[in-house]
């Protein structure tokens, strides 16, 4: 279908007249849209084989993250190379990634090296993973079916992937369906990791890399509390101590569930949103109801662990906190409100059924109503529980333990963070949840939520504060600022890689290459409405998305910026410019990133004109044409989640041309 123009007649269809000079955000717009992709294509040149083999040694998940976001760059409208050259990447670090592939002569200088990683095309049990960063190498795969649902090796391996954590792959139990856990915090291609040596024990329960060494960035990532209260430095020296905790390590952190898994409810979403297979609904559903159910039963507060029965806080005598980046780690908070956050979003999107999101709102609750404040008036929510009850600290800094340092992770006492927050209020769109961000607007004084806060496409969601604040009223000139601002950005990266001369060689010798060329928050929050996806594994938040109807592909047209102005319980309001002054062009607005909404009705107006004109919709689009230096503004109303989501585009007509699906 690529390259054909689509006709919809029975679309309702919006054509903009009067000419107009394009605001400065629709030029920045599609400025930094421009430069992006001229950097992209550089970084590929310049950083991978031909075949498309990366030249950089580092784990797996960081290898797929290079180009995590291509595909959906070109989703949002960016030339169809960059899809190419994001397809080409994924599948070469799949291949040489596989662990019948050697690891290669060449070595470098860094500490990062190359494993072979993969089996079957996801995480071998030699490389086994918890889904902080499972979920970091498969945002790339999401995003495909976004980009390009038609192809048959995608719409198979989102199939297989699932199989392997819902039970239906022999080869990777990972899954118990009887107490409705996944058997570890580790997963793999091959099944759980459910037994440690000493190495990997003491890296998670002393953060020490080696053996007593120095620790490492993660620091503490579980513990054996209140079996083993205080753990010795040296627990290793002695034999019958050493095989005590590496038991005990097994039983209380390895054989057991954390909420950070339930970030794999996104992996089976992926596979229902090419499929439509309810198989994947339902477990999506009985997996974030498990957890749902434990929340309750712990009064309110989500435990960290799970036994390999199900049993909160079982074998450490009932306390639910402690486990695998838990409560108890510095950005355990962080890291479970990934999978909690994940999975209401996912549950909601499957049945249109918002009572879902009670249960991240009411884990930020907590946070909240357990925090205090400073003597500035400084609201600090709540991170951590230990011994001693709620912390509002991360983690301790460094100090000294048996004789050797022990280093934390400097970070000052905490306001809430913008991702949680700001994700369930555009699930909800409910006043009670834009009550609680003013809530917390009103108690941190020390930040200035107009700031763009900080830019880059991993953070814990700083940039959502300027983002809510426009929608507020209070900060008009947002759209503005944060696409200069990434425009900024990208083009210090491009020159960074404009002025690098080394050869392939040289690359591989230093292990050294420039951050991502791509930048699609700003353009995510700008042009569809919606916080960035939950960087750790979360599918894409659209109120509206684009297809080009001249081209028959995803995304905005060539020339054609687009900025959600106002969103609200059951509207979107949306400008459309056309900045070319020759021709014109046509696009097909969507209702949610999957088609999840409807649209109820539409007002739209050009510029200089008085007056609004209605149109009748009631569907998940409607069709805009936009002649040479035209631009319109609707005003739609909007049903939520009312659709069954999928990733076929609107011609498709509901059902995927797939020639291989099998």
């Amino acid at each position: 279908m690529a390259g054909q123009n689509i006709d919809m007649p029975h679309m309702p269809r919006l054509v903009a007249t009067s000419i107009t000079a394009p605001p400065a955000w629709a030029l920045i717009q599609r400025r930094l849209i421009a430069l992006m992709e001229e950097s992209g294509r550089l970084f590929a040149r310049q950083y991978f084989e031909r075949g498309g083999g990366t030249l950089l040694a580092e784990d797996v998940d960081d290898l797929y993250e290079q180009m995590y976001n291509f595909g959906l760059f070109y989703a949002i409208g960016a030339a169809d190379d960059l899809l190419d050259l994001h397809f080409r990447n994924w599948n070469a670090v799949t291949r040489i990634s596989d662990d019948t592939i050697d690891h290669r002569t060449r070595h470098n200088e860094h500490k990062k090296v190359f494993r072979p990683s993969i089996h079957n095309e996801f995480w071998n049990f030699a490389q086994a993973m918890e889904w902080h960063h499972l979920s970091e190498g498969n945002m790339a795969l999401y995003d495909f079916g976004v980009a390009d649902p038609t192809v048959s090796e995608n719409m198979r391996r989102a199939r297989r992937l699932a199989a392997m954590f819902i039970g239906e792959d022999s080869e990777a139990p990972n899954w118990d369906p009887e107490h409705r856990i996944l058997r570890s915090p580790w997963q793999s291609s091959q099944g759980p990791k459910l037994n440690a040596d000493a190495d990997f024990a003491n890296t998670m329960l002393l953060g020490g890399r080696g053996l007593g060494g120095q620790a490492n960035y993660y620091g503490v990532r579980a513990s054996l509390f209140p079996i083993v209260k205080d753990l010795e430095v040296r627990w290793f020296e002695n034999p019958a101590r050493r095989q005590q905790i590496i038991d005990l390590f097994d039983k209380l952190v390895l054989q057991c569930d954390t909420p950070n898994s339930l970030a794999a409810t996104a992996l089976v979403t992926n596979a229902y949103l090419y499929s439509g297979d309810n198989s994947y609904k339902q477990w999506v559903l009985d997996y974030t109801e498990a957890w749902m159910e434990r929340t309750e039963k712990n009064g309110g507060i989500c435990p960290d662990n799970v036994d390999a029965e199900g049993v909160i806080g079982g074998g450490r005598e009932g306390v639910w906190w402690g486990g695998q980046y838990g409560w108890n780690h510095y950005q355990g908070y962080n890291i479970m409100f990934h999978g909690i956050n994940i999975a209401v979003e996912c549950a909601q999107l499957l049945t249109g059924d918002s009572g879902y999101l009670d249960f991240l709102r009411s884990q930020i609750k907590l946070q909240i109503d357990n925090g205090k404040k400073r003597e500035d008036g400084q609201l600090l929510v709540a991170v951590r529980y230990g011994p001693d009850g709620w912390d509002w600290s991360p983690a301790p800094g460094l100090h000294m333990h048996d004789g050797l340092e022990m280093r934390g992770y400097w970070l000052e006492p905490t306001p809430l963070r913008g991702q949680d927050i700001m994700h369930l209020y555009h699930a909800s769109m409910a006043r009670e949840d834009y009550q609680l961000i003013t809530q917390v607007r009103d108690g941190d004084v020390e930040r200035d939520w107009n700031d763009l806060g900080m830019l880059g496409e991993k953070n814990w969601g700083n940039t959502e504060f300027a983002r809510f604040q426009y929608y507020d009223g209070r900060n008009p000139g947002w759209p503005e600022q944060i696409l200069a601002a990434e425009y900024q950005q990208a083009l210090e990266t491009y020159e960074v890689m404009r002025a690098d001369e080394r050869s392939h060689l040289d690359i591989i010798s230093t292990n050294r290459i420039p951050g991502q060329p791509v930048l699609t928050k700003g353009l995510t929050q700008v042009a569809m409405g919606a916080p960035q996806s939950v960087y750790n594994g979360g599918l894409l938040r659209a109120t509206v998305r684009y297809f080009d109807a001249d081209r028959a592909r995803p995304g905005l047209p060539p020339d054609v910026a687009a900025l959600v102005d106002a969103l609200g319980p059951e509207m979107v309001g949306i400008q459309l410019v056309n900045t070319n002054h020759n021709e014109t062009r046509r696009l097909i607005v969507q209702a949610g990133a999957f088609g999840e909404h409807q649209f109820t009705g539409l007002k739209y107006r050009e510029e200089g004109q008085d007056g609004e004109t209605a149109a009748a919709v009631d569907g998940k689009y409607f069709s805009v044409e936009l002649p040479p230096s035209t631009s319109l503004r609707v005003e739609a109303g909007l049903k939520r989640f009312c659709n069954a989501p999928g990733y076929a585009f609107p011609w498709h007509g509901g059902i995927l041309p797939v020639p291989f699906p099998s």
